[in-house]
């Protein structure tokens, strides 16, 4: 087997599991084998520092951020979620040893979430971590450019916190006479939606 092809094949997710952890160490508040997926969960506190070693240590080597999620866990398990409500969820490749992993970190403050900007680790986190800004408002310390990427700029709140109202706080709509942007009050009206019982007989006899 040449290097090309040996590098080309995937590590075993119980061989990853063991190696970051040897890299971590201490660092590791939880880890989690399912579905041939490994998930590691760290402090904020060692966050950066984490997210370096696993970029730079020689078993590791995750030079690709794919993704940067945010996530409200306050609904979680039908409201029976005990933990921290914000958490943030990275997805890291490694190219040259052909493996993946998922590391999460819950914000230590549920009213002012907050952690480590990676933008110095990997470039392609800063908008990642914008559009948590932006859906969760969860703020990413040290990011140079912190500001909304989806939402107006106008926008009041975070629109996939649970809490959030699904018609919103107000509409916008571009006014002709105006000539600009307006803000009006939701003219929606809350409906209750029944769900559609499906009855045998309503198949026609057909089995």
């Amino acid at each position: 087997m040449t290097n090309a092809t040996a590098q080309a094949v995937a590590i075993a997710p119980e061989a990853l599991q063991q190696t970051v952890a040897e890299v971590l160490g201490d660092k590791i508040k939880k880890t989690k084998l399912e579905h041939g997926e490994v998930t590691v969960e760290v402090a904020p506190a060692d966050y950066f520092e984490a997210m370096q070693l696993l970029r730079d240590a020689p078993g590791c080597r995750f030079d690709q951020l794919l993704d940067i999620c945010g996530l409200d866990y306050s609904a979680y398990r039908d409201g029976a979620w005990e933990g921290q409500r914000f958490a943030v969820v990275a997805h890291l490749l490694s190219v040259e040893l052909n493996q993946r992993l998922r590391v999460r970190v819950f914000c230590a403050d549920d009213d002012f979430p907050v952690v480590a900007t990676l933008c110095p680790l990997w470039s392609s986190a800063n908008w990642y971590e914008r559009e948590a800004f932006d859906l969760y408002g969860i703020v990413f310390e040290g990011h140079e450019d912190l500001r909304r990427i989806l939402t107006d700029y106008g926008f009041i709140g975070h629109p996939f916190r649970k809490d959030f109202p699904v018609t919103g706080h107000v509409e916008m709509r571009y006014d002709a006479e105006r000539r600009r942007v307006v803000y009006e009050p939701v003219s929606i009206e809350a409906r209750e939606i029944t769900p559609r019982i499906i009855r045998e007989d309503n198949y026609g006899g057909l089995h």
